[in-house]
């Protein structure tokens, strides 16, 4: 999994992977993590996907992509955490079609969970 990102102070793109956003928020911000634990870091997970669900009924693209990158990195932290490496967990789980029906294209109904 690939994000496309500027590095900071530089005109130069580079290519961000979950690794390395795993890697960079544990750099930035591990000291804090550790010492939070997992629960509150939960529960600031939770408060952010709460202001995602805000933002999601709102038309305000830059507050919606605001939202979307905080839950993101509030995910990453509880990976780090708990000790998983959250670019192999996902692509072992979705990188090999639907987790239920094994298909490339999920062929399960729509109101079964994937």
């Amino acid at each position: 999994m690939t994000m496309t990102t500027k590095k900071t102070g530089s005109d130069n793109a580079s290519q961000l992977t979950v690794n390395k956003l795993q890697q960079s928020i544990q750099e930035m911000f591990g000291h804090k993590d550790s010492q939070r634990g997992v629960d509150g870091t939960f529960m600031w997970f939770m408060e952010e996907v709460g202001e995602l669900a805000g933002a999601l009924r709102s038309d305000n693209r830059e507050e919606l992509a605001g939202e979307f990158a905080d839950v993101l990195a509030w995910l990453v932290t509880l990976a780090n955490l708990t000790g998983i490496d959250l670019e192999q967990a996902v692509a072992r789980k979705y990188c090999q079609g639907c987790p239920r029906c094994m298909a490339e294209v999920c062929k399960c109904q729509i109101s079964a969970k994937p």
